[in-house]
C-alpha cells in the first residue's frame, strides 16, 4: 500500500477507535500517534481569521493553501513555501496527502467546504458559526459523527481560563439554580440597502468562486472581502457572528442544546437583503435532569438587559449575566464577577476542576494524534450554531417558533421553512 494511504488509514482508524472510547467513558491509553509526527494540513481561507487560524496550526505541515484572493494567497505562500496553492477549495480537497483541513471562509461557504472534507475522512476545524443555515448545520454535524472525524469550531474564547472558571462557579451552585440568562453584545451589522453602482471587479479576486453556492449577483466591495456579515446571502449579522462566542458560555455551563421556543421580543423591520442592526430574542430551553427550564435572552446593537444599571452597563458593554436563586454572575471574555458584591465578600471559590486548555487549535491537533476529544466538537457546537441561527429565522419569519429539533421544523410555521433550509445554485449542492 502507498505510504500516504497507509498513514491516512491509520489516522482514520485512530479516530474510529477514539470515537467509540469517548462514548464509552474516560479514555484509556491504547498507544498514540507519535507527537513528533506532523499532520499534513490544508488551509482554506488565509486572510483575516484565516491568517490567525493558519498561524494557530503552523506547527504542523502546511501542505496546501487556498484563497480566492490571489494577493492573500501569494502572501501566505511566501510564509509556507512548501504548500501547494489553489484558488478553488475543491482542487485543494483533491490532494491525496491531506489529513485535515482548516476552513476560514465566509459563512456561506463553510458547509460546501466541510462536507466533502468530512466525507473523505479528513478532520475539520471550521470558523464559527458552523454554517449559514440551520439545515446545513445539521447535515454537517451528522456527517462529522457518521464519518468519525475530529472536529473543532473556531470559538477560541472557549479555551481561555475565564470561561472555565465561570463554568465551575455555575456548576458548583455558587449562585443557585439558574433559570434566566441574558447575553448582549455591543456590535452591529446590517440595516443597509443594496448598492446601485457597479464597481469593476479586481483582477486578483476570483469572484465566482467567492460566491460559491450563492446565486449570482454583481460584485461589490459592500460585501467582499470584509463586509459580507451585513447581508443575508452570506451571513447572519451580529447574532450569527457573536452568538457562538457569547452563548457558548451558558450552553457550556448549563448543558444547553436545542431550544424549544424562540421569540423575537423587539427588533427593526425585516429587510429582505440586510441583517438587523439590533435585535432582542428570547430562547426557552427545557429542563435538563434536576436543572430547571432556562430562558436565554439575546441583545445586540446597543440593546442590553434592564437589570443592568447605567454604571454596570458602562463597565460591561458586552457580557453574559446568569441570574440564580442565590445571586448573579456576570462575565465577558476576560473577566467575571459575583453580584451582589456584599453577599459574596467572603466567598471562597471552588478548586478548579476543569483543566486549562492546551490551546484551541492545539486541542484539535492533539485529538487527531492522541485520541482525545475536543471541547468544541461539532456534536456540541452544531446545536450551539443552530440556536444562534434560529433567532434570525424567527426574526425573518415574523413569528415565534415552537421548535421541533428532531424534525428540523417550526411547528405550524411554514413561513420559517425558507430560512431554515439551504438553497444553493446548481453545481454547489451538499
Amino acid at each position: 500500500m502507498h505510504a500516504t494511504q497507509s498513514r491516512r488509514a491509520f489516522l482514520q482508524q485512530t479516530v474510529l477507535t477514539a470515537s467509540a472510547l469517548w462514548l464509552a467513558g474516560p479514555l484509556r491509553s491504547l498507544g498514540k500517534v507519535s507527537p513528533n509526527e506532523k499532520l499534513n494540513l490544508g488551509v482554506i481561507g488565509v486572510s483575516g481569521r484565516g491568517a490567525a487560524n493558519l498561524q494557530g496550526v503552523s506547527g504542523e505541515t502546511i501542505a496546501a493553501l487556498c484563497d480566492v484572493d490571489e494577493r492573500a494567497l501569494a502572501a501566505a505562500a511566501e510564509r509556507h513555501p512548501g504548500a501547494k496553492t489553489h484558488v478553488d477549495f475543491r482542487r485543494l480537497l483533491d490532494q491525496a496527502d491531506l489529513d485535515a483541513v482548516v476552513i476560514s471562509t465566509p459563512d456561506h461557504t463553510h458547509a460546501v467546504a466541510a462536507m466533502p472534507a468530512l466525507r473523505s475522512g479528513r478532520h475539520v476545524y471550521c470558523e464559527k458559526p458552523l454554517t449559514r443555515t440551520v439545515s446545513e448545520c445539521r447535515r454537517v454535524t451528522e456527517a462529522a459523527r457518521r464519518h468519525r472525524c475530529v472536529t473543532q469550531l473556531g470559538t477560541q474564547i472557549h479555551a481561555e481560563r475565564n470561561y472555565r472558571r465561570v463554568v465551575e462557579l455555575i456548576r458548583s451552585g455558587t449562585i443557585g439554580r439558574v433559570a434566566e440568562v441574558h447575553v448582549w453584545v455591543n456590535v452591529t451589522y446590517g440595516g443597509r440597502d443594496l448598492p446601485a453602482d457597479r464597481p469593476a471587479l479586481p483582477p486578483h479576486l476570483h469572484y465566482d468562486l467567492w460566491l460559491g453556492p450563492v446565486p449570482e449577483r454583481p460584485y461589490h466591495p459592500a460585501w467582499v472581502p470584509f463586509a459580507w456579515r451585513n447581508w443575508w446571502a452570506f451571513g447572519g449579522g451580529a447574532l450569527a457572528d457573536f452568538g457562538c462566542h457569547y452563548m457558548d458560555l451558558p450552553h457550556w455551563a448549563l448543558g444547553l442544546t436545542h431550544p424549544q421556543r424562540i421569540e423575537v421580543l423587539d427588533g427593526p423591520p425585516v429587510h429582505p437583503e440586510s441583517t438587523p442592526p439590533w435585535l432582542i430574542v428570547r430562547y426557552t430551553h427545557p429542563a435538563r435532569g434536576d436543572q430547571p427550564p432556562v430562558r436565554v435572552t439575546w441583545y445586540h446593537g446597543g440593546k442590553h438587559p434592564a437589570l443592568l444599571t447605567p454604571t454596570q452597563y458602562e463597565q460591561w458593554k458586552s457580557g453574559v449575566l446568569f441570574v440564580g436563586a442565590k445571586g448573579q454572575l456576570i462575565a465577558n471574555y476576560g473577566a467575571h464577577a459575583l453580584w451582589p458584591e456584599a453577599d459574596f465578600k467572603d466567598f471562597k471559590r471552588p478548586e478548579p476542576f476543569i483543566p486549562n486548555s492546551i490551546g484551541h487549535h492545539r486541542e484539535w491537533i492533539d485529538a487527531i494524534k492522541n485520541r482525545r476529544p475536543t471541547t468544541c466538537a461539532f456534536d456540541y457546537s452544531g446545536p450551539l450554531t443552530e440556536t444562534a441561527l434560529l433567532g434570525n429565522v424567527a426574526f425573518r419569519a415574523g413569528k415565534t417558533l415552537e421548535w421541533d429539533w428532531k424534525k428540523l421544523e417550526a411547528a405550524g410555521c411554514p413561513e420559517a421553512t425558507p430560512y431554515i433550509q439551504h438553497h444553493y445554485r446548481p453545481g454547489w449542492q451538499l
